[in-house]
């Protein structure tokens, strides 16, 4: 098998650094996985929980990074000041070949804008964008995006959008190869919605590299009507954290629902920032480490796929 390497940002998340080297330890455990994991953080804040998890400095790769961005910085900021940090560190490893993708649970807006500076988006993309998985009501998922990265959008990016999301459900989750694109509004005619939604459905209508079935409203978004859904960042955020408020309020309430329980991120991971050059994959902030694990899983798989150079083919 070959093995690819995946860096982790070992400050980030709410549970860093402990939980990013419980998961470190699974793939060092388990070389068949095909991951070769390398570490950037704080040494001198890693080593005593190297110690505690019996890993040893000569078993992994460690990347000194003298600096941390912490989860409420302001993205940009943090990125341009702090050079030494693992965020950047990791990018500009990323970008170099050093290693084949970058995973990190930490400032979401700072993996972001280090993926745009260092990584760089590839040639005739507009925005970058991140995704949402949609647990269907039929045992299949399908994506949600924007999801929050761009929060205003002009429609010539939406229907990039569409083009990102096929290329990633057609090489993650399609078991057929079918990729079919709705475009979220209030209401299914084509004349329905705001101005930037109007203007984007003749742009999906027309994209010959999707297979684009028109509007879909937020009633369809559980049902088989479409695999990818487009929207812009402010919608889908919306969208992603009234299901997110939902469902812990059900589990407050102490519901048990095989359905329910596949809203949980935990069984997903995280999400690949679509639109730049290498696979960096963003997690929730409290991942735990068997979370952490499925981002690099997640990672091997759009390295294996070459979901990259289609990404590019398609543009």
């Amino acid at each position: 098998m070959i093995q690819i390497r995946v860096g982790i940002d070992a400050m980030g998340g709410d549970f860093a650094p402990l939980e990013p080297l419980k998961a470190v330890k699974e793939f060092l455990i388990h070389p068949e996985l095909g991951i070769t994991p390398v570490v950037y953080g704080h040494l001198e804040l890693l080593r005593p929980i190297l110690r505690d998890l019996h890993i040893s400095e000569s078993d992994v790769e460690v990347v000194h990074c003298e600096q941390i961005v912490e989860m409420g910085e302001h993205a940009t900021k943090a990125i341009t000041q702090k050079k030494d940090s693992s965020i950047t560190k990791g990018t500009i490893d990323l970008a170099s070949g050093h290693i084949d993708a970058f995973v990190g649970a930490g400032n979401t807006g700072a993996m972001m804008v280090a993926s745009i500076y260092t990584v760089k988006p590839i040639e005739g993309i507009n925005r970058p964008t991140i995704t949402s998985v949609l647990p269907k009501v039929n045992g299949s998922y399908g994506l949600l995006l924007d999801v929050g990265a761009n929060a205003d959008c002009k429609p010539e990016t939406i229907n990039q959008f569409g083009t990102l999301g096929s290329v990633f459900f057609k090489n993650v989750y399609s078991h057929s190869g079918q990729a079919r694109v709705g475009l979220l509004s209030i209401g299914e005619e084509r004349e329905k919605g705001n101005l930037v939604t109007q203007a984007a459905y003749p742009l999906l209508e027309s994209n010959d590299r999707i297979e684009f079935v028109g509007n879909v409203e937020g009633r369809d978004l559980f049902s088989d009507k479409a695999d990818v859904v487009v929207c812009d960042g402010f919608v889908g955020n919306i969208v992603l954290k009234v299901c997110e408020g939902m469902y812990y309020n059900l589990m407050k309430r102490g519901i048990n629902d095989d359905y329910l329980n596949r809203f949980n991120f935990k069984h997903y991971g995280g999400t690949p920032i679509l639109g730049i050059n290498a696979p960096v994959i963003i997690g929730h902030g409290i991942s735990k480490s068997d979370t952490i694990e499925k981002m690099f899983l997640m990672a091997k798989n759009v390295v294996d796929s070459k979901m990259i150079d289609k990404i590019k083919d398609a543009f």
